[in-house]
């Protein structure tokens, strides 16, 4: 797996082994990346942005926007074999200054209201199998750390029907393969 534009385009980056980490993959990364650019889904500059990434495993989305300018990622992981990856993904490309790493349950209903950022983009990619997606939106809502126009993207699998959270309008949905991309911000 590599990372496909920006400051470190073409690098490798390490990819998990064992079939519970689920990196993104690159057509759809690419995909995710040209409609947050080339779309007026983003309310501010990408270059500008700080994202969330929940359950960035590796951190192949996290990464790739910062190799394209994003102002910081906040990673979020718990499973062991993917923060050591992680790291040495972050460190192999030298976006140490761009990036921080919370090792924490995502699950914790007050979990968010200990970050101190107001974030442009979250990026929430559970396991398919997850079926705790309302969950972490209706905790993103109460958290008070999105900006009136923050740019929700949720990686699900195509079959996948989830109950969102009611305050969510999606605003943009693709599938690509077996994975549905759906785009959309909290109404307040």
């Amino acid at each position: 797996m590599r990372i496909i534009s920006g400051t470190a385009k073409g690098k490798k980056i390490f990819t998990p082994v064992n079939k519970k980490t689920r990196p993104l993959k690159d057509m759809v990364r690419e995909s995710i990346f040209n409609i947050i650019i080339h779309s007026n889904l983003l309310g501010s500059k990408f270059e500008q942005s700080i994202i969330l990434d929940l359950f960035s495993g590796v951190g192949s989305f996290g990464l790739e926007a910062i190799s394209r300018g994003a102002k910081k990622v906040i990673f979020f992981e718990d499973y062991k074999p993917a923060i050591e990856l992680l790291i040495k993904n972050i460190n192999i490309l030298s976006f140490n200054k761009q990036a921080e790493i919370i090792n924490k349950n995502i699950y914790n209903q007050n979990i968010f209201k200990k970050l101190n950022s107001k974030f442009d983009i979250v990026f929430l990619d559970p396991p398919f199998k997850d079926s705790n997606t309302k969950l972490i939106l209706d905790n993103l809502a109460n958290a008070k750390i999105l900006k009136p126009k923050t740019l929700i993207i949720i990686h699900r699998h195509k079959k996948t029907k989830d109950n969102l959270n009611i305050k969510f309008k999606t605003v943009r949905e693709e599938i690509y393969g077996s994975s549905k991309i759906i785009f959309g911000f909290f109404i307040f």
